[in-house]
């Protein structure tokens, strides 16, 4: 892993952090915003592969599949925090 993809995986960690909580609210700082975004990409590329969908490649399409899964985790977030 090189510098250039760690700096890669928090530019688009936080552009679907940031989408992500703008939709769904929730207030968790930078470091957390970039995290949901992180764990949003492994999540969303899990799903989308599991469903058998494809949003093709490239920096926007990362992003896409980042906010998808970004998503889906402050949902599971919220639905724990109710409870």
């Amino acid at each position: 892993m090189t510098l250039e993809s760690i700096v890669v995986w928090v530019i688009v960690g936080g552009i679907a952090g940031l989408l992500a909580q703008s939709l769904m609210g929730g207030g968790f700082g930078c470091i957390g915003t970039v995290l949901i975004g992180i764990l949003g990409a492994f999540i969303g590329g899990w799903l989308l592969g599991t469903l058998g969908v494809s949003v093709g490649s490239g920096l926007v399409n990362d992003i896409i599949v980042a906010f998808i899964g970004a998503v889906v985790l402050l949902f599971v977030i919220r639905l724990f925090r109710r409870a």
